[in-house]
C-alpha cells in the first residue's frame, strides 16, 4: 500500500502551479492523497520565501507539520519551494524536523524526494532554478471552473528590494504553442476563467520572440478557445503595449482588469527601487489604461517604508492615492531582503514608522473603496457563482472586478439554485466593507 501524502501550497499562484505538478507526478506514481494532513504519512510544504512575513509563515506551517510527528500518522516532511530554494543550509542545520528539501529548480524530483524519505533518508535536491519546467501535466487544486496559467518563470527587472531574481531565475517566457495547448486542456476540463501569470506577464515573449507578445498570446487564446474570461496578473507599466490595451477593449472575453504593480510614485524613490520607468511613465500607464479600456478595474501595489524613502515621498504618494483612485489596493511594507540591493541601503526606515504609513494608506485607500463601492449599488453585475455561504443564506461569486483569491466577494440572494461555476447577472443592493451584496435577476 502506497504511502499517504499531504501537501501544503503557500505564496503566490506560481507556487501553487508548481504544487498541482508536484501533486500530479506522485500521483502518477501510485501515491495516495489526502487533504486531511493528520491522516498523512508525508507531508509536503511548498514555501515562499518573498519577504519575512512569507518566510515566518512558512516556517510557522513547518512547526505546525511537525507536531503531527509526535502526536499522529506523520513520520516525514519535505520542504519545497522558494524558501527551500533560498535557505537550504539554514532549514537543514535549525529544524531537525524538516527530513528533504528539494528547490525550485528540483520540482520534477518529488518522487525521490519522497522515495528517500520512505527508507529513511535525507533528501536534498537543489538543481540550477532555469531547470524550473515552464508547463507539466497537473493536478487543479482551484475550483473546477477557474486555473492559473503560468506564461512565464523568473525575472530579470531587477527590482532592489526583490529577492525573486535569485530564487526563480532569469525570465523564460513559455513558448505560445504550449501555452495554447494547456489552455485547450482546461477548458475541456470545464474552466471558465483563465488568469495568466508570470513575474511579469507584461515581458512575455521578448527573449523567445525578440518583442512583447502578451497581446498577441490573449488573440491567440481568443481565437483557439472559448473559454469566457480571460485575466492578467502582474503587469509593469512600462511594458502596457497599445496593442495590450486595444486586445483588452476590444474582446468582451478578456476581462477588463489589470493588476499593475507600481510601488511608488517619486521618481527619486522608482530609482532607488531601480524600478523600469520614472514617475510620467507609472502615471502615463494608468491615464492610458482608464482613457482606452472604458470601466477597466486597476489594482495595484506599494510599498512605504523603503530605506531613503521621506515624508514628502510618503506624502506624494498620498496625494497619488487620493487623485488615482485604484480600485483596488494593496500597501507593503519593506523587508529587507538578504541578497537584494536595498538589503544594506543607507537610512532604513523603523519599524513603527513603516506601520503607520502602511496604515495611513491603507485608511485612505479604504475610504476610496467605500466611495467605489457605492457607485455600483444599483448596477447590474455579470458574476461567476462560487458557492452557497449558509451562514449569510446567500450565494457568493466575483465580477470581472474580482481576482480570484485576492479581491473582495458578491453575495447575492436567487430564487433558484445557482450552481458552482455558473454565471449570473447580479443587481447591486447595498456594500459591506469590501464586498458587496445584490440579487440575482
Amino acid at each position: 500500500m502506497k504511502t499517504k501524502i499531504g501537501f501544503i501550497s503557500l505564496g503566490c499562484p506560481k507556487n501553487q502551479i508548481d504544487t498541482e505538478i508536484m501533486l500530479r507526478r506522485l500521483i502518477d506514481k501510485g501515491y495516495e492523497i489526502t487533504s486531511d494532513e493528520t491522516d498523512a504519512e508525508i507531508v509536503i510544504i511548498n514555501t515562499c520565501g518573498f519577504t519575512e512575513e512569507a518566510k515566518k509563515e512558512s516556517i510557522d506551517n513547518i512547526l505546525d507539520i511537525a507536531w503531527l510527528k509526535e502526536h499522529g500518522k506523520l513520520k516525514k516532511i519535505i520542504v519545497t519551494g522558494c524558501m527551500a530554494q533560498r535557505y537550504p543550509e539554514e532549514i537543514r542545520k535549525e529544524m531537525p524536523e524538516v527530513d528533504g528539501i528539494v528547490g525550485v529548480g528540483s520540482i520534477k524530483e518529488i518522487e525521490k524526494a519522497v522515495e528517500a524519505a520512505e527508507k529513511g533518508e535525507f533528501f536534498t535536491s537543489l538543481l540550477p532554478n532555469d531547470e524550473l519546467e515552464l508547463g507539466g501535466d497537473r493536478v487543479l487544486t482551484t475550483p473546477d471552473y477557474t486555473a492559473y496559467l503560468k506564461i512565464a518563470e523568473g525575472c530579470d527587472n531587477r527590482c532592489a528590494f526583490c529577492a525573486i531574481p535569485g530564487i526563480r531565475g532569469r525570465f523564460r517566457s513559455r513558448p505560445m504553442e504550449d501555452i495554447l495547448a494547456e489552455a485547450k486542456e482546461l477548458e475541456a476540463m470545464g474552466v471558465k476563467e483563465l488568469t495568466l501569470v508570470a513575474q511579469d506577464t507584461t515581458r512575455y515573449g521578448l527573449d523567445l520572440y525578440g518583442s512583447y507578445k502578451t497581446a498577441e498570446l490573449i488573440e491567440k487564446l481568443l481565437a483557439e478557445t472559448s473559454i469566457p474570461w480571460i485575466r492578467t496578473l502582474y503587469c509593469y507599466p512600462d511594458k502596457i503595449t497599445d496593442d495590450f490595451l486595444r486586445v483588452m477593449r476590444d474582446n468582451d472575453r478578456v476581462v477588463k482588469y489589470v493588476d499593475m504593480p507600481i510601488q511608488h510614485v517619486t521618481d527619486r524613490m522608482l530609482k532607488a527601487m531601480n524600478r523600469h520607468g520614472d514617475s510620467q511613465v507609472v502615471k502615463s500607464a494608468v491615464k492610458r489604461l482608464r482613457e482606452q479600456v472604458p470601466g477597466i478595474t486597476l489594482r495595484t501595489t506599494l510599498m512605504v517604508g523603503f530605506p531613503g524613502e521621506t515624508q514628502e515621498d510618503f506624502d506624494a504618494l498620498c496625494e497619488y492615492i487620493a487623485e488615482a483612485r485604484f480600485d483596488r489596493l494593496g500597501v507593503f511594507a519593506f523587508s529587507p531582503e538578504e541578497g537584494t540591493a536595498a538589503y544594506e541601503m543607507k537610512d532604513q526606515i523603523d519599524e513603527q514608522t513603516k506601520q503607520d504609513r502602511m496604515d495611513r494608506a491603507m485608511d485612505l485607500q479604504y475610504d476610496i473603496h467605500a466611495s467605489l463601492n457605492e457607485e455600483k449599488v444599483g448596477r447590474t453585475i455579470r458574476v461567476l457563482c462560487e458557492g452557497f455561504d449558509p451562514v449569510s443564506e446567500s450565494f457568493y461569486g466575483r465580477s470581472e472586478a474580482d481576482a480570484p483569491e485576492i479581491d473582495g466577494k458578491i453575495y447575492f440572494s436567487a430564487k433558484r439554485r445557482i450552481a458552482e461555476g455558473e454565471f449570473v447577472d447580479v443587481t447591486i443592493t447595498e456594500t459591506l466593507d469590501y464586498d458587496l451584496i445584490g440579487e440575482a435577476k
